[in-house]
Parts: structure tokens; sequence; C-alpha cells
């Protein structure tokens, strides 16, 4: 396959995830935000909801270059409508389409309908109409809007190169998604080891539970009151979990196997060996090494394996 093929799909793909993810996100910090909220210790205003977003992402000192203050609206506008910004919701559909257009004789008819339907959807959003109709009713339509491509894609394409370029760059991006999820939570919702255990907390587990669609399987695998180690066991060790690091990791390595030749050994070596790491470790070992380091490490391991992709597969167009 060309890498400009292998390029646009991965890309494709990854963009769209990239849409969902934002939209999880927002769409839970909508849900806190209607929570009392009050700084948890003195100068602590930065924990407060609406920055949630912008940690996750990496996008607190552009999102200051184009606004002075931290509130609701100008947050919701960055982070869904903003053009300039690679990250909006709106950003990510149009890339995804661009990247569609470019390959539409490699991917199914469905699959470009739905890209496109997407795009001419979201680009008559404005805020005012968002807002009018609900912003829970617009995140859930992005989230479903993802969700129906993925299943197009599944259940029309040839399931060839383009396919698992496609499944990868999905992994990949929901991989570092999760991880960069918990490490805010542990170390910027909750900054006092006093609110552990409250009101407080519980309700952000939940949240943070529901951002990536599994507060349902929780309860089924625990029956038991939500904890900060278990939660975390869920979304990093656990492979029945759609969105956890084990199995992210599981469908990467397979995937490049898959796609391996003799000059991309070292793309699969860096997937293998993080793939060991999270089917051989357990959660006292991780909490040993400090949660915060071990999310850390994680992802630097991802990125230096997205580089090696880059390198290995794909055409060198920055995105």
């Amino acid at each position: 396959m060309l890498s400009r093929t292998a390029n646009d799909l991965f890309w494709m793909s990854r963009h769209m995830e990239r849409a969902e993810n934002v939209a999880r996100i927002l769409d839970v910090t909508h849900r806190m935000s209607l929570l009392p909220y009050a700084p948890l210790q003195p100068g602590q205003d930065w924990a407060q909801p609406w920055v949630v977003p912008l940690v996750i992402t990496g996008l607190v000192t552009p999102f200051y270059q184009t606004h002075s203050e931290l509130a609701t609206d100008n947050v919701l506008k960055f982070m869904v409508l903003d053009a300039s910004n690679p990250s909006s919701i709106y950003s990510c559909i149009k890339k995804s389409r661009e990247n569609g257009r470019s390959q539409r004789g490699a991917i199914s008819s469905e699959m470009w309908e739905c890209l496109n339907d997407t795009w001419l959807s979201m680009k008559n959003v404005s805020f005012d109409s968002m807002t009018a109709s609900g912003l829970g009713s617009f995140f859930e339509w992005v989230k479903m809007r993802s969700q129906l491509f993925r299943g197009i894609t599944f259940g029309t394409m040839l399931r060839d190169e383009g396919y698992r370029f496609i499944r990868l760059s999905t992994f990949l991006e929901r991989a570092d998604n999760t991880a960069r999820i918990l490490d805010v939570k542990y170390h910027t919702l909750l900054p006092s080891v006093a609110d552990v255990g409250g009101a407080v907390d519980y309700y952000q587990w939940g949240a943070l539970l529901r951002s990536v669609g599994s507060f349902e399987a929780y309860r089924k695998v625990y029956r038991a009151v939500i904890t900060p180690l278990k939660v975390a066991e869920l979304l990093i060790l656990r492979d029945d979990i759609p969105r956890s690091l084990h199995t992210c990791m599981n469908e990467i390595y397979e995937l490049l196997q898959e796609l391996n030749d003799d000059e991309s050994v070292e793309a699969e070596r860096l997937a293998g060996e993080i793939h060991s790491q999270l089917h051989y470790s357990r959660m006292e070992k991780i909490i040993a090494i400090g949660l915060h380091e071990y999310l850390m490490q994680f992802l630097q391991q991802i990125a230096a394996l997205n580089g090696e992709i880059d390198n290995q597969f794909l055409a060198p167009v920055y995105q």
C-alpha cells in the first residue's frame, strides 16, 4: 500500500475517534459543572471543572492565547467550534472527511456517505443552535456519528491493509485518551488526599467512568462502591473493557504483527514491549511505581510507537 493512502486512512479514523473522545470529555464536564463547586483548597481555582478538557488535551496555553477568561462558553467554543484549534470537534470532523475524500477508492461508499453527511451537518452547527438543542444532545450526536462510522467500517470494508491502518489509529488514539483522563483525575481533579472517599470524589470517579463509556461495566465487574484503585485496574489492566489500555494494546500489537515486514520490525517490537508490560503487570506494582509515573511512561511509549509507525508506514505529512 502507498504511504499516502495509509496516511490518509490512518488519520481519517484517528480524527473521528478524537472527535468522539472530545465529545465524551465535554459531556461529562458539562454534567459535573452542574454540581455545586468550590475550590478544594485555597488557591486551587484551576481545579474547577471547565479547565479539565484543556488539561487532558494539552490545550491550556493555546486556549489562553485566544481567550482571557476560563468561562464555560469560551471553553465550549474553543473545544467544539474553533477552526483554529486542531483538536476541536469541528476540526476533527473536517479533517476526517477530507482524508476520506482523498481515498474514496480505498473505502466503501457507505463510509464516505457517513463522513460526508457528518461534516455537512457539523459545519452548520453554531453555538446558539448547539446550546438551544441542549449540549447533551449535541455531544450524544457526535458520539453516535463516530460509532456509526466505526460500525459501517466494520460491516462494509474489505479486511485489507487499509482496514488494519484504520483500526490501528483508532486504538492508538483511544489508548492515549484513556491514559490522559486517568492521569488528570489523579493529579488535577482531586489535589487533596483529604477529599478521597467524599461525595465529590465519588461523583468525579463516576464521571470519569462515564467519559470512557465504562460506568455500567464497572458495576458488572465489581458490584461495589466506586474506588480509585478499582477504576484504575478496570481502565489499565482488564482486557475485557473496550477502552482499557490493555485492550487497546492487544489490538495494536495484533494489527502491527499483521502489517509487519522486514523494515517495520521496530514498531512491532515496541508494541510487544508495551503489551507485555500491561499483560503481566499487577495493580500493586503500578501503585508502588506511582500511578502518575506509570501513566507518563505509558504515554511516552505510545508517543515513541507513534513515531515508529509514522516513519515506517505513513507519508511524512504534518497532521
